[in-house]
């Protein structure tokens, strides 16, 4: 029995999926047989994109390259944020280090 490969999809093409439904008027059974995705991951798809176009930022990967940037910006920030953690914990080390010496 062979193991079946998982099937991996970009953003445009989740986008491209849901914007089918949303935008052009497919059914979702019409999208997905079109897309050759199944009918709930294209459901999922739908509900990020109405999600991401409520200007709510998800969880999961993004869709909308607006969206996209967001979670960039906001991993930088946390990238940031423990950095800025750590060279207080150095310094206020160091500062003590400072102290005991002066005694």
């Amino acid at each position: 029995m062979t193991k079946r490969q998982r099937r991996t999809f970009s953003s445009e093409f989740k986008m491209d999926a849901a914007c089918l439904v949303l935008d052009q008027g497919y059914s979702v059974p019409e999208a997905a047989r079109s897309m050759d995705v199944g009918e709930t991951v294209l459901r999922r798809w739908i509900e990020q994109l109405k999600i991401e176009r409520g200007g709510i930022t998800p969880t999961a990967k993004a869709l909308t390259s607006e969206q996209i940037k967001i979670q960039e910006l906001e991993a930088r920030i946390n990238r940031l944020e423990r950095e800025k953690s750590i060279l207080k914990k150095a310094t206020a080390l160091l500062m003590s280090d400072e102290l005991e010496r002066s005694r």
